[in-house]
């Protein structure tokens, strides 16, 4: 514990918080993303059967819906990660023996890629919305002289 000096040790320890912070910050992000992305989808879908009349096809796997929800787990995993990671630091610090591991940084890497490219398709997708019949012709009034 006294290998290293005091004042290096704090400095590592506020180090090692402002890491987690960080983490903590991009859940948040992760989990706000998530949430605007399904409410978004749902209110697009609404709005477009208000205004076809007819109730838009969902796909079971690539809808903004269910990406939302991958996004929303992906930042609560994140977060147990950080404090994970935090915590075995913090050991590492105090018995003098840190060693750095990119393993996390390489799978949230890997995860936010796969996030990504399932939004491709999500971005490309269009509905071929019918195109409404113009409004029906009000019958003139005739004059009758």
């Amino acid at each position: 514990m006294d290998k290293i000096p005091k004042i290096d040790r704090q400095r590592e320890h506020q180090a090692n918080e402002r890491t987690f912070l960080a983490w903590l910050r991009t859940s948040i992000a992760l989990i706000g993303f998530g949430f605007a992305i399904a409410r978004f989808g749902i209110f697009l879908r609404q709005l477009n059967t208000a205004i076809t009349q007819q109730e838009p096809p969902v796909s079971p796997l690539s809808n903004s819906e269910n990406l939302g929800v991958a996004l929303v787990i992906f930042g609560i995993s994140t977060i147990a990660l950080a404090a994970w990671r935090y915590n075995q630091v913090f050991w590492q610090i105090e018995t003098g023996n840190y060693r750095p591991n990119r393993l996390m940084v390489w799978i949230m890497t890997g995860v936010v890629i796969i996030l990504g490219f399932l939004c491709i398709p999500l971005l490309l997708w269009r509905d071929k919305v019918p195109s409404r019949s113009p409004l029906p012709i009000q019958p003139q009034s005739r004059n009758l002289h």
